[in-house]
Order: structure tokens, then C-alpha cells, then sequence
């Protein structure tokens, strides 16, 4: 019995030895290259949901602020046409804009207010995104509508004086610089007028009697 046992232990370690064969070289390259693809593969898919998460981080932050700056409007008692932005407070990297204005609807034929509230952000990519708010407040009597044109003219009338006036400004300051550029150029001309050959009389007596002479005889004023 013991001699049968050792036969069968003898064949079975034989057997373990010949199923034990080596990977080759090109078995294990190929390995590693699968391996590699599909790595890479794992690692793209991790970037686009990350870069995605972060873009929905940033949209949820806009949409915030948007409807904070709409519900600021919408707790006010009145409402004037006016344009408002900046930067949040809370979250530095969006940008947003509140807008009051009137807008004239074609199916009902009347003027209503609108408040829009916007928020910008710059996505993972570098481009600008943006999330937008409208809020219609109420309609507009025709009294209501004749006091905004009115506004609206008086506005446009100090603006085109005020422009004038710059313009009025800015050509009177044109002309006196031109002046004081004349008045330079006249005072040039009169110390050139003032010089000999080049030269102050002062500067003549100081120099030599042959000095003198040759700057005369070379000069072409003479």
C-alpha cells in the first residue's frame, strides 16, 4: 500500500510539472497592450465625468445666483426700467446681470415689464455659458407707456447735450493747444531770427577773430 501511494504522488507531481509552462514573449506583450487600451479607456471615461461634474457644479452655482437676483426683484414694491451686473459675492467665478425693461407683446397688443436675470460662467473647455431668468411683472397703462417715451425723450435730450458739450470742450481745447503751438513756433522763429549764422551774438564775441571769420565766410545768410 504505501509503495502504490508513492507511484500516484510521483505521477501527480509530473503531471503538475509538465501543466506549468511559461507565458511567451509575445503572449505577454499583448497582455500589456490590452491591459494599456484598456486603461486609457478607463482613465478617458474618469476625465469626461469628472469635467462633466465640474460643469454641472458651476451651472447649479449660476442657476443660483440667478434666481436669487430674480427673487431680490420680484420682493420689490415697484419696478423701474434699469440694468444692473456684477460679480457674486458668493461664488467669484460667475458674472451675472439683471435687466427691468418693457417689451411690447404682439399677440395681445400691449407693453408689459419683463425682469431677466442672467448668470455667465466659463466651462471646463474655456468657453462661456450662461443661464437665463425671464419673469413677466405686469402690464403697462397707455398713461404708463406715454410717461416712459416721455423719460425716454428727456434722457435722450441730455445726452445729446452732453455730448455737444464734450464736443464744445474738446474743440476748445483743440484750438488753444493749437495756439499755444503757434505761439512755440513764433518764439522759435524769433531766437532764430536772433542768431548770426547759427550763433547768438554772445556766443560770437566769446570766440577767436578766425573762428569768426570762417563762420562768416561759410555762412550762407551772408
Amino acid at each position: 500500500m504505501k509503495c502504490r501511494s508513492e507511484k500516484i504522488l510521483f505521477r501527480t507531481t509530473i503531471g503538475l510539472r509538465h501543466s506549468r509552462r511559461a507565458f511567451s514573449l509575445i503572449e505577454a506583450v499583448t497582455a500589456l497592450i490590452i491591459l494599456a487600451l484598456i486603461c486609457s479607456s478607463v482613465l478617458v471615461v474618469i476625465d469626461r465625468c469628472m469635467a462633466s461634474a465640474a460643469d454641472s457644479a458651476l451651472r447649479l452655482k449660476a442657476f443660483e445666483v440667478a434666481r436669487e437676483n430674480m427673487e431680490t426683484l420680484l420682493a420689490k414694491n415697484s419696478a423701474e426700467e434699469m440694468v444692473e451686473y456684477g460679480t457674486s459675492d458668493k461664488y467669484p467665478e460667475i458674472q451675472w446681470q439683471s435687466v427691468v425693461e418693457t417689451f411690447y407683446e404682439p399677440i395681445t397688443s400691449r407693453m408689459w415689464v419683463q425682469a431677466v436675470c442672467s448668470a455667465e460662467y466659463t466651462d471646463i473647455e474655456g468657453e462661456v455659458q450662461s443661464i437665463e431668468l425671464t419673469h413677466w411683472l405686469t402690464d403697462l397703462t397707455k398713461k404708463q407707456i406715454l410717461e416712459i417715451f416721455e423719460q425716454k425723450k428727456r434722457e435722450e435730450q441730455e445726452l445729446a447735450e452732453w455730448a455737444q458739450d464734450q464736443a464744445d470742450e474738446q474743440e476748445e481745447s483743440d484750438q488753444a493747444d493749437e495756439q499755444d503751438q503757434e505761439e512755440q513756433t513764433q518764439d522759435e522763429q524769433g531766437r532764430d531770427e536772433d542768431k548770426i549764422c547759427g550763433y547768438t551774438r554772445e556766443e560770437l564775441l566769446e570766440m577767436d577773430f578766425e573762428q569768426v571769420f570762417q563762420i562768416l565766410l561759410n555762412c550762407d545768410e551772408l
